[in-house]
């Protein structure tokens, strides 16, 4: 299933993983404002990952 994911989407994965975990963490620890800010982190690195993802494929064709 993973073969299919270059080293960058891997990377990428992980980053969204490790702010999620974050966030989480913040939330626990009473600082519910601060782990909302981190949480919005993940979206916009996932939308990152579908950007450069579509310049490498404009870069294909």
């Amino acid at each position: 299933m993973f073969k299919k994911f270059n080293l960058t989407d891997k990377l990428l994965f992980i980053a969204v993983f490790l702010v999620i975990i974050f966030s989480k963490l913040l939330y626990l620890l009473d600082y519910k404002l601060e782990a909302i800010f981190v949480g919005l982190w993940a979206p916009s690195i996932l939308a990152f990952g579908i950007y450069l993802k579509a310049i490498e494929n404009s870069k294909d064709e």
